[in-house]
């Protein structure tokens, strides 16, 4: 069956044939939305992050892959970053993101537009290095470079954006069944992880998720019989719900409500940055044209599609997508197994995937697979003389018993949110934590902004040490006499590196 037939296809009403120009629409301007928020976000963070005084500063990255890999490393490293990656270079591509989702938003040079936000985008990705290595990360992109073919409303990218929600929500659930190990794809639970096997993981998760809000705490203290319902329900719907977006219409219409059900549940409960907002946006793919047209003024539908032809059009962007699409299939069947079983691939195959992945086209998605038992935060603390010492603050992550549990999305705090994977032990972390010491320890004005508060105005310390604390949730009654939000106590040292000293100059 050809483009033109699949378009003439009935709709749900037997009359009319189907139609998802106004999706297409709709969908453009929500993903502009979306990058908006992204470069707001991640421009107001990157100069600490990855300026030249930032915790890993991207310009000495490239510099010394550059020596390494010679003119292979322009490729190995898609990033607009080789031009510069000074502050300048970084502040200013996130002003260009933003006038990039303005414009897409208004319509202006859609296909442009787009692809100039993906690779704008893909070039924080790539200077952000682990701070920016999040599963919304790679969402945000999948979904922005299949927008590059939107405006030809093609049935093939119908199809793909519904396989890219499949697999998001779908692989969430398999990699949560196949989780028993807590050592699972080399992500170790702190004291053993909850079981999404045993129903337990969401005993947990509330208490022990990267940056929970006032909505977690309540939700922490529902009823066991609750809490175990809920991963009942999880399940159901990230292994159940997804196989019915391929169904009938109906079906598939169940399918996108009880998503947004679910995503809505948890930002009420979780602070998950842009993820949730991105799948919600997701889900206009399993709707028609005919279902939004119930809700959606005659005047907005006419603004949203007036760049979207009545029927179907061939031509290059047609051909391109029907390519994309015979890369992204395989290969997105074929990453997961990776995953699972990297030693079934050979050395070539497993070259070409990461080359593949390197352009984050196509990604493995799977959420929380492991839940941690405990929560366990670093605690991070500057000295001039090793006898008084003074704790950096962070804007979000816990840190003080009282700080408010604040609803931080659609904003991703990076630095707040990495220091959560520390406890893990991982040795990836030391460089980059080694990265923030020195920072601290050298006064770096780009780093400091992204704390609280710098409890060392007058000179950077001499001496720096990190400690793990357990934090958990006040119980209701704690909470009345003392007004606090966490119970912390005290762990260890961090080692190898209890503490860190300023050299001399």
């Amino acid at each position: 069956m050809n483009e033109g037939a699949e378009q003439r296809s009935s709709t749900p009403s037997g009359h009319e044939p189907v139609s998802y120009r106004l999706v297409s629409g709709l969908f453009l301007r929500l993903l502009a939305g979306v990058y908006l928020i992204a470069f707001v976000s991640i421009g107001v963070q990157i100069d600490g992050l990855a300026g030249p005084e930032g915790v890993l500063p991207y310009g000495v990255y490239l510099g010394n892959t550059l020596a390494a890999d010679g003119w292979d490393a322009y490729w190995m490293n898609p990033t607009l970053f080789w031009i510069s990656a000074d502050t300048w270079a970084l502040e200013g591509a996130a002003v260009l993101g933003v006038l990039f989702s303005v414009a897409l938003f208004v319509d202006l040079w859609p296909q442009t537009s787009s692809a100039a936000l993906f690779i704008l985008y893909l070039s924080f990705v790539g200077a952000g290095s682990v701070f920016m290595n999040f599963q919304w990360d790679a969402l945000l992109l999948e979904m922005g470079f299949l927008a590059i073919f939107v405006p030809g409303g093609s049935r093939v990218v119908v199809f793909l954006y519904r396989w890219l929600l499949f697999r998001l929500r779908f692989l969430s659930g398999l990699f949560k069944i196949l989780s028993g190990d807590p050592y699972w794809l080399g992500l170790p639970a702190l004291v053993g992880g909850g079981s999404w096997q045993g129903l337990t993981a969401l005993h947990y998760y509330f208490e022990t998720q990267p940056l929970p809000h006032a909505g977690a705490r309540y939700a922490h203290h529902l009823p066991d019989w609750i809490l175990t319902a809920g991963v009942v329900a999880v399940l159901v719907l990230e292994l159940i719900a997804p196989l019915m977006m391929f169904m009938r219409r109906r079906f598939r219409l169940f399918a996108a409500w009880a998503t947004i059900a679910f995503q809505v549940t948890v930002m009420l409960t979780s602070n998950h940055n842009f993820f949730n907002v991105l799948t919600l946006v997701l889900c206009l793919f399993l709707f028609d044209d005919q279902a939004l047209s119930r809700i959606i003024p005659k005047t907005a539908r006419n603004w949203l599609t007036r760049r979207f032809p009545a029927g179907e059009k061939g031509g290059l962007r047609l051909v391109l997508a029907r390519v994309a699409a015979f890369v992204i299939v395989p290969v997105s069947v074929v990453l997961p197994v990776q995953l699972l079983a990297p030693q079934l691939f050979p050395d070539t195959l497993a070259r070409f995937l990461d080359i593949v992945k390197g352009y984050h086209l196509v990604h493995p998605y799977h959420v929380f697979p492991v839940m941690n038992r405990e929560r366990i935060e670093v605690v991070i603390e500057g000295s001039q003389d090793t006898i008084e010492w003074r704790e950096y603050r962070f804007r979000f992550k816990p840190d003080r018993p009282d700080k408010p549990l604040s609803i931080v999305q659609p904003h991703h705090p990076r630095l707040d949110w990495m220091l959560w994977f520390v406890p893990s032990g991982r040795p990836e972390h030391q460089f980059w934590i080694s990265g923030l010491v020195k920072s601290l320890t050298e006064g770096s004005e780009p780093v400091l902004d992204l704390l609280a508060k710098n409890p060392f105005p007058e000179a950077p310390p001499k001496f720096i040490r990190l400690s793990y604390f357990h934090y958990r949730f006040t119980t209701t009654e704690e909470r009345a006499t003392s007004g606090a939000w966490w119970v912390r106590t005290y762990a260890r040292p961090v080692t190898p590196f209890p503490w860190f000293t300023r050299p001399d100059p």
